[in-house]
């Protein structure tokens, strides 16, 4: 049955489940060791199903439509993960920084030895929908994220505490529906350069600062930008979050997905942003995780 239609609770419009506050109202959030700031990087590992549309594309087809099997368009993505995403492993292996692996449920199987490197180097695995497809065409969505859960905690030994949905799609449930699964944190909401609580109709859940803008789908795939925008935009953003940081920290995340920053053209563009990051002494590359347990002991103290 499609949850969807389904519910008998009302649905929560966003302005319900968060208020407006200005950042420079907030009581003052200091990291361990004084750091100012804390940089989480989530690779998006996804599997596209080629009897469906693909969710993206690089080519459109001489004919236009959707035909069906697309291969120009599956075998672009597919190439990220059976060549980009070892390129880009070698970029965190360089300096040392965790990953946060948001991986659809299916991918689980389907790439396993991208699970065995991310396990190997003890990243966090995050739900990212079982399929790679809007949330709100999900027959059922409560289903789908227990079955991820239960996928992620099979193969790691221990639930997944985050979730971002795919193409940081919500139903009007969406957060109510984690936080009775289990979930503790959520990416979707990108209003943010702290974390922040949203209500469910339980308890509150925690939203971590994702990024539409530091994230190679938006640059490369919708705006067109060459390459190097990539560097430019995401070491541009580190300033400035850095300086504003001076008062009270905050978080700042990077996105790339294997097949596009995992393109021979690309790759040397997310290195040089991280090393560049990197060289600041005062900022901590951590996992979602990291970033959640510091909030929680920052609120409750």
């Amino acid at each position: 049955m499609n949850n969807k239609s389904s519910s008998v609770h009302s649905p929560m419009l966003p302005t319900d489940r968060i208020s407006y506050s200005a950042i420079d109202e907030r009581p003052t959030l200091r990291l361990p060791n004084g750091a100012r700031m804390a940089v989480w990087v989530i690779v998006n590992v996804e599997e596209w199903d080629p009897t469906q549309t693909m969710p993206r594309t690089v080519l459109t087809p001489p004919a236009g439509g959707s035909p069906m099997p697309d291969v120009p368009n599956w075998a672009w993505h597919e190439y990220g993960n059976r060549v980009g995403f070892w390129r880009i492993l070698k970029v965190f292996d360089e300096f040392k920084i965790p990953a946060v692996l948001a991986i659809n449920g299916s991918a689980i199987a389907a790439y396993k030895p991208i699970v065995k490197a991310a396990l190997d180097r003890h990243w966090e695995f995050m739900g990212h929908g079982f399929t790679q497809r809007n949330m709100q065409k999900v027959e059922d969505e409560r289903a789908d994220i227990r079955k991820t859960r239960a996928v992620i905690e099979e193969v790691t030994g221990k639930p997944p505490r985050g979730w971002l949905g795919p193409g940081l799609t919500e139903t009007w449930e969406t957060p109510d529906l984690l936080k009775e699964e289990g979930y503790n944190y959520v990416a979707d909401w990108v209003l943010d350069d702290q974390p922040v609580w949203l209500k469910t109709r339980t308890k509150p859940i925690v939203n971590i600062p994702y990024t539409q803008e530091c994230n190679d789908v938006a640059m490369m795939l919708i705006q067109h930008h060459k390459a190097s925008e990539y560097a430019d935009r995401a070491i541009d953003q580190f300033v400035q979050i850095y300086m504003d940081a001076e008062d009270s920290a905050r978080v700042m995340a990077l996105v790339l997905h294997p097949y596009i920053m995992g393109a021979p053209h690309r790759l040397k563009y997310f290195r040089h942003a991280i090393e560049v990051i990197r060289a600041r002494r005062d900022v901590v590359f951590w996992t979602g995780e990291q970033i959640l347990d510091w909030f929680l002991k920052t609120s409750s103290s």
